[in-house]
């Protein structure tokens, strides 16, 4: 996964709670099932969204349970990420176990609106919407979390030091 991305936005409220990305009653559904209960709040969404598109949204994202599916429900959606004011704390660290890219970024909501390209890296904190010309700065994600990114996830991560550490120890 790269730690820069850069598409279309799908713009969202304050406190978009991890219920309405992955509803407790289609967490064992199948995909075309749950898929067609992902934020209801915007009916249009999961018919129109595309490969790449950006989720902006307002301050406490993905609040709530810490329900894994809600960033793998959007991940499989094809999002290439979320720019949010904040974040629920579960919810990101979620995101970055499965190489999910998502930014907390002050100011990122007022500066954006449905259908503006942005771009934003996770490594330098940077966010651009190229629409109206505006530049915010975020806290860029530590060394750790972006290898978790580039290596796919925390499950890689975790799969290469133990293959690492067998070979070691078969030598």
């Amino acid at each position: 996964m790269s730690a820069s991305v850069r598409g279309r936005v799908w713009i969202f409220g304050d406190d978009v709670d991890t219920d309405a990305m992955a509803p407790w009653n289609t967490i064992s559904s199948p995909w075309e099932e749950r898929r067609a209960a992902i934020l209801r709040a915007r009916p249009e969404f999961v018919t129109r969204v595309q490969p790449g598109d950006l989720i902006v949204a307002g301050r406490n994202f993905g609040c709530g349970s810490s329900r894994e599916h809600a960033p793998e429900n959007l991940k499989l959606l094809g999002l290439g990420g979320v720019l949010a004011e904040s974040f629920g704390r579960i919810y990101f660290r979620n995101c970055v176990a499965i190489a999910f890219p998502n930014l907390a970024c002050p100011g990122i909501h007022a500066a954006c609106a449905d259908g503006d390209d942005v771009e934003f890296d996770v490594r330098t904190g940077l966010a651009r919407n190229h629409t109206r010309g505006v530049e915010l700065a975020a806290p860029p994600w530590t060394p750790d979390m972006v290898e978790i990114l580039a290596q796919g996830g925390l499950l890689e991560v975790l799969r290469r030091r133990i293959e690492a550490a067998r070979a070691g120890a078969s030598r």
